[in-house]
């Protein structure tokens, strides 16, 4: 019988996944579909029950339920929990189960991708949403030198930097969106991430940085947006001579190790990138 597995967030737009993903099952010849569910977030309680109901393998999770998901799944790994965000849920038996693969998949595609070791680095995140919580907690694991971050909800920022400074012992700061502490962090940063949405189709003109806010040339700018591959901020940074990153990458590498977990097989990820590529 074939197995199910999907992606669950709201609104899902254009998404690459399924492309992704059930080019690499035929690949393994396993006869599983993956497909996408537009889950309003009034009604994720009652995708979950159906996901049970309907013996699906499994899913991912994208925004806004990354977060919010936490609470209604019946066992969550230690990273997942300490990260406080789950993007990948296996079902064990009827026992919807939570992982992270998001942090993982970020910190592979800075070394692979971008060439570049977070080791005593300074990093400014943009974002306090999920994904940032998955990356932020990997870049303290991985011992950055510091991390800035902000958001357009200060307490946000301000209680994400709190969490993972006081449990890593880091230098972590939040500091106003778009402010002069954020031009000051980023003038010392080498790495800025841009965890939020903004700049994704179809608000393809939207740049998460006001453009008062200058980039200085030595920095690395990464972009976990991916569609567009050129976004507004990778436009900026190019034209400021930053050295730039796509989060297509990360979106591959999280993907190839949900399969993992699914299926227990080793993903082909340069088949996958392919076919991420091609869907775009």
């Amino acid at each position: 019988m074939k197995k199910s597995v999907g992606l669950i967030g709201y609104p899902l737009g254009h998404s690459v996944s399924p492309a992704m993903q059930n080019a690499a099952f035929k690949k393994l010849g396993l006869d599983w579909e993956y497909l996408p569910y537009e889950v309003a977030p009034e009604d994720l309680a009652g995708a979950l029950s159906g996901m049970r109901a309907l013996h699906m393998a499994g899913f991912n999770v994208t925004i806004p339920h990354k977060e919010t998901i936490v609470p209604l799944l019946d066992d969550v790994t230690k990273l997942a929990r300490i990260i406080g965000a789950v993007n990948t849920v296996k079902n064990q038996d009827g026992q919807l189960v939570g992982y992270n693969t998001d942090g993982a998949g970020f910190i592979d595609s800075l070394k692979e991708d971008a060439k570049t070791d977070p080791k005593d680095k300074n990093v400014v995140v943009l974002g306090a949403g999920g994904a940032s919580r998955a990356i932020c907690v990997m870049l303290a694991e991985n011992k950055v030198k510091s991390l800035t971050l902000t958001d357009l909800l200060d307490e946000k920022a301000a209680e994400l930097a709190s969490y993972v400074g006081s449990y890593f012992g880091l230098d972590c700061s939040a500091v106003v969106a778009n402010s002069q502490d954020l031009q000051t962090a980023i003038d010392k940063a080498d790495i800025l991430v841009n965890s939020t949405p903004i700049g994704m189709e179809p608000n393809i003109e939207r740049n998460p940085l006001d453009e008062n806010i200058r980039l200085p040339a030595n920095l690395l700018v990464y972009d976990l947006v991916y569609n567009p591959a050129q976004t507004k901020l990778i436009t900026l940074a190019k034209k400021s001579g930053c050295k730039t990153c796509s989060g297509l990458g990360m979106l591959v590498r999280q993907g190839a190790a949900a399969l993992g977990i699914w299926t227990g097989k080793e993903a082909p990820i340069a088949l996958m990138r392919k076919a991420a590529e091609k869907a775009l």
